[in-house]
């Protein structure tokens, strides 16, 4: 703010010389004050405190109980608030302002300046300054952020990188789909289940030993019979209409057809929401392609189960998140900056209206229910982290009561617009089950009269109570397999799920050397992630940890919500038959969460480009190492036929064969 150019008169009637002295004496000139006999001081002397628009003046001479300095203006709004030091007219305001001949308190004491000359005195009470809507939104946003789509060049630059490694993507997971051309693990459910529904509408009974001729492309042992299932049908019908789209039940590509789509998607959404997290198209890059490349994507992407369209519709709507973040804080910059300038009361701040992003997050949670039930624990994450980032950025803004208001204004709303439209949703998902009185259970209420709901309808009498048989379904498999896993092993990939094993593993001499060029060949597929993105990828969740608690970096908790959603609830049921291949729902989590740490290691753009050097070279080596052990594993991840002794090498732990 601008100087006065004259200092105050410290006393009425001091002579001319002593007000020239006062007025040489200032300390934003470095000079020593008043009382130093005017010898320079031997360091430059600080300007005044933050926020006062005056120079200092010669010091007034306060009674010892007036000595006691005031506060420091507060920052924590993000501009200095008059009310943290002593207002103007306050007694002590007053007893300085009339000492210096300002009856009217005009004046007021600060804190003496460190050569001990005493008090000092400004010529006016602080004013608080407004900021404007541009100041805000860079407070609430960050300047990295609005600078990332600032240009037609950086928008551009920012698609084109992430076409590029979505066509990486693609290739990986798309490249001799079809192969193997048999039903592997749970497609045996899923394929079958997904075909039913398209052709009946309903999940039908497909026979005894349906396998072998559904493989040769014949469907007739379809029946009419409606078949017991324990999963919700979104991720069935999707795999049905691709198998419609790609060429029917006698093409194996078809049977994958939507899953590869959707994992290949993703990619396409984790780099533009990395890009958005960490403001940076670089490290958008980044995490796109080691997702693009590590083995859990690829493999799950290459295969017709349930768990990567789950994956699919969580990172969608934490996407819209992540946007709805953005935009709702553009929204509350204008509309604070516009209240400020008003001179309104701002201690409620604005109302957001509504959120479009938020619904969108809401119908795709519901989606991600309606194709597993462990969405459920995504939406109530999301949930909670959407209306703390709301809570965080009324405080950010200078709303006083944040905490109440947030409450009131963001999450109670939230509440409203995210359980309320996943349920209606859910319920909708359900469509075909309701509309054909043949499905499972269908018909369970006007068989079982006054059973169950009994206030309810029947159709919602019957879903609640097939409901709570999935659930005990669920609640009960303790069906032993070979490779159930524990959670607290699937973040280091400690025992992965074996896929397939193909019939090319029990070839050998001619044969063998006719299909892979050793004595003894091996053909297997096995749902592991790049052990170098999991190992790291699990210690990176500790630095991110500390970083949460510590800085409270909110692109920590982001990165580390996806675990928290996929990962953590599966510890409550960890005496179930579960397997490590579920990791794939929080998959771009652990990925978020190993690039978030790479950006900690190489730091923020502003430091010297010598002092990120090392750093950005110890990354790119790291990143080199994750492509070449990606190259070496990509084989047993897309089930080619190798040499037996190829496919061992790849068994680096005991518990992976």
């Amino acid at each position: 703010m601008p100087q006065s150019p004259d200092a105050v008169d410290p006393t009425p009637g001091a002579p001319d010389d002593a007000r020239a002295r006062a007025g040489a004496a200032r300390p934003e000139d470095g000079l020593a004050p008043p009382g130093t006999n005017g010898a320079p001081h031997p360091t430059p002397l600080p300007g005044p405190p933050a926020g006062w628009s005056t120079p200092y003046v010669a010091p007034v001479p306060l009674e010892p109980e007036q000595e006691s300095p005031p506060d420091e203006p507060r920052t924590g709004d993000g501009w200095a608030d008059p009310s943290a030091g002593a207002p103007s007219g306050t007694a002590a305001g007053t007893a300085a302002g009339e000492a210096a001949g300002d009856p009217a308190g005009t004046q007021t004491a600060v804190d003496a300046p460190p050569w001990g000359a005493g008090p000092v005195v400004a010529t006016a009470a602080p004013e608080r300054r407004v900021p404007d809507a541009d100041e805000l939104r860079e407070r609430l946003l960050g300047a990295a952020t609005l600078a990332l789509d600032a240009t037609r060049r950086n928008r551009v630059i920012g698609w084109v990188v992430a076409l590029a490694f979505t066509a990486l993507g693609a290739v990986l997971r798309f490249w001799n789909l079809g192969s193997p051309h048999e039903l592997v693990f749970d497609e045996t459910y899923y394929v079958k289940d997904g075909w039913s529904l398209v052709e009946r509408g309903y999940e039908a009974d497909w026979g005894e030993e349906p396998n072998p001729r559904f493989e040769q492309g014949d469907a007739s042992m379809l029946g009419t019979k409606a078949e017991y299932f324990v999963h919700p049908q979104v991720g069935k019908w999707l795999i049905g209409l691709g198998m419609r789209l790609g060429g029917g039940v006698e093409s194996a590509f078809s049977w994958r057809l939507a899953v590869a789509v959707l994992g290949t998607l993703s990619v396409l959404m984790l780099t533009r929401i990395a890009r958005r997290l960490f403001a940076s198209t670089a490290w958008g890059a980044v995490a796109g392609g080691l997702l693009a490349i590590d083995g859990m994507g690829i493999v799950m992407s290459r295969t017709s189960l349930l768990d990567p369209v789950l994956m699919f519709f969580v990172l969608a709507a934490f996407g819209a998140l992540v946007l709805d973040r953005e935009q709702s804080r553009r929204r509350l910059a204008v509309r604070q900056a516009a209240l400020l300038a008003e001179g309104k009361e701002t201690e409620f701040g604005p109302g957001l209206g509504w959120r479009w992003w938020r619904f969108a997050a809401a119908v795709l949670l519901g989606l991600a229910i309606g194709t597993k039930w462990s969405g459920l624990y995504f939406l109530a994450v999301f949930g909670v982290l959407t209306v703390l980032w709301d809570a965080t950025a009324r405080r950010t803004a200078g709303v006083r009561v944040w905490a109440a208001v947030a409450f009131v204004r963001d999450a109670v709303p939230a509440a409203f617009v995210m359980v309320g439209t996943a349920v209606v949703v859910y319920l909708g998902t359900w469509w075909s089950w309701f509309t054909h009185p043949d499905a499972w259970g269908r018909q369970w209420a006007a068989e079982n009269p006054g059973q169950g709901v009994t206030f309810l309808p029947e159709a919602l009498r019957s879903l609640v109570e097939f409901h709570r048989q999935m659930w005990n379904f669920h609640r009960d498999l303790d069906s032993p397999h070979t490779y159930q896993a524990h959670p607290l092993g699937w973040i280091v990939q400690w025992r992965p799920t074996s896929f397939f094993w193909g019939d090319e593993s029990g070839l050998t001499g001619p044969d063998a050397q006719a299909a892979c060029g050793a004595d003894h060949c091996a053909r297997a597929i096995l749902a592991i992630g790049n052990p170098v993105v999991w190992w790291a990828g699990a210690a990176a969740i500790l630095v991110a940890l500390f970083w949460l608690v510590w800085y409270r970096d909110w692109r920590a908790g982001a990165v580390l919500s996806g675990l928290v959603a996929g990962w953590a609830p599966w510890f409550l049921y960890s005496e179930r038959t579960i397997f490590a291949f579920y990791s794939i729902a929080f998959t771009p989590w652990v990925v978020l969460t190993l690039v978030y740490v790479l950006t900690l290691v190489v730091g923020p753009p502003t430091l010297p480009p010598r002092a990120r050097r090392g750093a950005i070279i110890g990354v790119g080596v790291f990143l080199a190492v994750v492509v070449l052990v990606s190259a070496f594993f990509y084989p047993i991840w897309a089930g080619w036929t190798v040499p037996y002794d190829f496919w061992h090498q790849h068994m680096w732990l005991r518990q992976w064969v």
